[in-house]
């Protein structure tokens, strides 16, 4: 197959390594319009959606009883996982099309859509974008290296896309936006359960068993994501080490082990949830094997004055 002077096999990682230099959408020098419309929706869905009347009505006295801090925390997660939810359904099929099939960016959807893959890429890149730039400004607890990871994503994103506008004067534009939709598959893939292991925690924070379940899997999961996501990372980086500059080759590398020390922190933080849990489990285990044979004795002597 030929496009734009490339000659490339419709599959594998030659598709990859001749993929065209070339505009990623008409939608991105609207980017700032795109984000903004993002960063209203939502601000009234949390404002008039989920504070008003939705979280109350699902959860009640749960929700209710909430600090403002863990208020806030519940809330956002609700926020990133529906975000992640609508970005996963939006751009599964580009991006499997466009990374790992034939297509390229300014490849139509369908046969009669005016709708690029690129176009939605780039709608989705924006929707993760403007859910960490709220959760930025809308948490109180971000930790330090939340900050860091939120941060360099909106960064490195809006990097890739600007740099798309000026593809005469930056030959390595379009295969960084490539690696950019390859690094938020696998955040958003990996990061979903995180975001239902902590609603669960604060629906049911007595429900030890049940939650040292759920935060073992977190763990796993995110350890396993961020081991798979570098061997993609690298296969890809690999594939195209001849197009990249000298700076991508030597930043690309070290921006992927900040990510990646990110994402271990938080399954290091689940890791750690999960040994809370189970230690809970064991106190309560120790506490009722104390009041055991007490229980016992008082069954033993009711039966005795019955019998009486």
């Amino acid at each position: 197959m030929t496009h734009d002077g490339y000659d490339y096999h419709p599959h594998g990682n030659q598709h990859i390594k001749h993929f065209p230099n070339q505009h990623i959408s008409k939608l991105a020098p609207f980017s700032g319009l795109i984000l903004s419309i993002v960063l209203v929706v939502l601000f009234l869905v949390r404002y008039y959606v989920l504070e008003t009347f939705l979280l109350k009505l699902c959860y009640g006295k749960k929700y209710t009883a909430l600090d403002d801090k863990e208020r806030r925390g519940f809330l956002n997660h609700h926020i990133a996982g529906a975000t992640k939810f609508i970005v996963l359904v939006l751009s599964i099929y580009p991006f499997i099309s466009v990374c790992f099939r034939h297509a390229d960016f300014l490849t139509p959807v369908s046969e009669t859509s005016i709708v690029t893959m690129g176009d939605l890429l780039v709608v989705a890149a924006h929707m993760v974008v403007g859910m960490y730039i709220f959760e930025l400004i809308y948490r109180n607890n971000v930790s330090p290296i939340g900050v860091l990871h939120h941060a360099g994503t909106i960064l490195i994103g809006q990097t890739a896309i600007v740099l798309s506008l000026h593809i005469e004067h930056e030959r390595d534009a379009t295969i960084e936006f490539l690696l950019c939709i390859v690094w938020g598959a696998f955040d958003i893939i990996a990061e979903f359960l995180p975001h239902i292991s902590i609603i669960l925690y604060r629906l049911y924070p007595d429900s030890h068993s049940f939650l040292s379940r759920v935060f073992l899997i977190s763990a796993i999961t995110t350890f396993c994501g961020t081991i798979a996501e570098t061997v993609v990372i690298f296969w890809f980086f690999g594939s195209l080490w001849e197009r990249w500059d000298l700076p991508f080759k030597i930043t690309t590398p070290m921006l992927h082990c900040a990510f990646s020390a990110c994402q271990l922190h938080g399954s290091r933080v689940f890791w750690r949830m999960y040994q809370k849990q189970m230690r809970l489990i064991r106190e309560e285990t120790s506490l009722e094997d104390r009041f055991q044979p007490t229980e016992n004795y008082i069954r033993n002597l009711r039966t005795l004055l019955n019998m009486l």
